[in-house]
């Protein structure tokens, strides 16, 4: 347990997880991955708050990168100077299993510190006896030993829900491999449920900022999330102390009234002073229109001017 300076006692674990950020992807215009702006945002971040970064996450354009990308980007992410083990994770999203394990031992071989691992997310109504057989396959062919790995319970995008049955049948077939469960839902009933149950022996993590500090404060131990890409020092008080902060609410609004990756890198591209080399958005997901662009912007100027 921890006294924060308001009085407040929370329930943090001292190897707590902390916050990491989805990173965005910088992209050039002609659709590149900008690695030089990658490198360049990652160690931001972690000098302005956050405690480790997470490549390939939904915020990262995830579905829209090669393999070679991926590779090519760990590289530069390795090259920052960070340290693999306590400050960088990458994201699993594959709907073919042999895709899904050759991305998690890239990432293994590098010696990061874990795997944000999403279920497959192409076939929809799928059972909880179909997502448990494939993430079984999936970790036994990752070999014994195997940890670190945080199940992604986002079904807006994969219509792939994590039940808490299927959680705690992966862990107890699995002892020591699951490290985690994230949870972007936005629904607080369900990250109540994860606390609930995995509170005691997982890092439970929410990946709407909105819901972090009451999670903090209910046994949560951070988060994996979009926003600390633009302002990781804002969230760190919610993250360690439980502390709601109304500006992280008014910036979500705002960036959740567009479509949210890209205002997330309009907004990083934004802090950068890196215009269009740096918030392309690839096909399918949208550019944000020049009316929607001057908004935002106006809009965070004015919440981080409150």
């Amino acid at each position: 347990m921890t006294k924060t300076h308001s009085g407040v006692v929370l329930p943090i674990k001292s190897n707590r997880f902390g916050l990491s950020c989805a990173i965005t992807t910088p992209m050039s215009e002609n659709g590149a991955v900008n690695l030089p702006a990658l490198s360049h945002h990652i160690g931001w971040v972690l000098e302005n708050g956050c405690d480790s970064v997470t490549l390939f996450g939904t915020t990262g354009e995830n579905a829209s990168l090669t393999m070679r990308e991926r590779e090519m980007m760990l590289g530069a992410a390795l090259g920052t100077g960070l340290d693999p083990t306590t400050q960088l994770l990458a994201g699993v999203s594959a709907t073919a299993l042999g895709e899904a394990v050759d991305q998690a031992v890239m990432v293994l071989d590098a010696g990061c510190r874990g795997l944000l691992v999403l279920p497959p997310y192409y076939f929809k109504g799928v059972s909880d006896e179909g997502l448990f057989e494939w993430y079984a396959a999936f970790l036994e062919s990752l070999g014994e030993g195997v940890e670190g790995v945080i199940l992604y319970h986002i079904p807006s995008q994969s219509a792939a829900p994590l039940s808490v049955n299927l959680i705690s049948r992966i862990i107890e077939a699995f002892p020591g491999a699951i490290a985690g469960i994230k949870d972007s839902s936005g629904d607080w009933a369900t990250q109540e449920a994860y606390l609930k149950a995995f509170g005691n022996d997982l890092s439970v993590l929410v990946g709407d900022e909105r819901q972090l500090a009451r999670s903090v404060r209910e046994g949560g131990e951070g988060s994996i999330c979009g926003v600390s890409n633009i302002v990781p020092g804002w969230l760190r008080p919610m993250v360690y102390e439980g502390k709601e902060d109304a500006r992280v609410n008014r910036l979500v609004e705002a960036i959740c009234a567009l479509p949210i990756m890209s205002a997330v890198k309009a907004l990083a591209a934004h802090i950068h002073g890196a215009g269009e080399d740096f918030s392309t958005m690839r096909a399918p997901l949208p550019q944000l229109s020049d009316a929607q662009h001057k908004k935002l912007i106006a809009a965070y100027d004015e919440i981080a001017g409150s």
